[in-house]
C-alpha cells in the first residue's frame, strides 16, 4: 500500500502530545498505525517530549497523593463494562475499529450513506464510516468547520488529488472540493467532522439541507 496523503505535521504534532478531540485522534490514530512515515514522525515528537520532561524540575506533591488515588480506584463501579462491540461485524468495520460500537447504516444521499461511531461525548467532532458507490460524484462543497477524512476502501478524486487506501485528505472551511469515487469499486473512509457541509450552486443549496454527516 503506497500513502501519497498524510496530515498536517501540527496535526500530527498534536496528536503525539493528545492534545485532539476524540473523533481527531481516532482518525489520526488509525492513519498513523498504518502510515511508516508518520509513525516515524510522531515516535520523534514523543521523543522530544520525554527529553523534555526528564530535564524539567521535579514539582513536589503532597504526601498522601497516592493514597488518595488509591481510594478513587477502589470507589470505582465493580461491574463496570467496556462499551459493547458493533452488533453487526461486516467488513465496513476495520479491525481498529472493533472496541467502538457502530451505529447502524443510514442513507445520507443517492449511492452514500454512513454508520455513527459511538465516543465517549466530549469534545464537538464526530466520527463516521462514510461509504460511497462506485462512480458517485458528490456536489461541490465546503465546510463549516473541519474534516478529517481517512480512505480505509476504494478510491476518490478532487482538485487535492488521487486518494487510495490509507490516504488522508484535510478539508477546511477554506477548501472547495468536488469528491468523485472510483469506478473500481465503493469507496469506505473513516471521517471526523465539526461542523456541516456547505453546497455550492444552486442545486447544492436546494439539496443542502436534505444531506446531513
Amino acid at each position: 500500500m503506497t500513502i501519497s496523503h498524510h496530515p498536517p505535521e501540527e496535526l500530527l504534532a498534536d496528536f503525539a502530545a493528545g492534545k485532539l478531540e476524540e473523533a481527531h485522534q481516532l482518525v489520526v490514530g488509525v492513519h498513523v498505525a498504518g502510515c511508516p512515515r508518520c509513525a516515524r514522525f510522531v515516535r520523534a515528537i514523543e521523543q522530544l517530549a520525554g527529553a523534555a520532561l526528564e530535564e524539567a524540575e521535579p514539582v513536589p506533591t503532597a504526601p498522601d497523593a497516592f493514597d488518595r488515588i488509591m481510594s478513587r480506584i477502589d470507589e470505582s463501579p465493580a461491574d463496570a463494562k467496556a462499551p459493547p462491540l458493533a452488533a453487526d461485524m461486516d467488513h465496513d468495520v476495520p479491525p481498529a475499529l472493533r472496541g467502538y460500537r457502530i451505529g447502524k447504516r443510514r442513507r445520507v444521499a443517492p449511492g452514500l450513506s454512513m454508520r455513527p461511531i459511538e465516543l465517549s461525548g466530549s469534545g464537538q467532532a464526530r466520527a463516521f464510516l462514510l461509504r460511497s458507490a462506485p462512480g458517485s460524484r458528490m456536489l461541490e462543497h465546503t465546510h463549516t468547520g473541519t474534516e478529517l477524512t481517512l480512505v480505509l476502501e476504494g478510491t476518490f478524486s478532487h482538485e487535492g488529488g488521487r486518494f487510495g487506501p490509507g490516504d488522508f485528505d484535510y478539508g477546511d472551511d477554506e477548501v472547495d472540493h468536488r469528491p468523485i469515487v472510483g469506478d473500481e469499486g465503493p469507496c469506505l473512509c473513516l471521517v471526523a467532522m465539526t461542523g456541516d457541509l456547505r453546497m455550492n450552486g444552486l442545486l447544492g443549496r436546494l439539496i443542502g439541507p436534505f444531506v446531513r454527516l
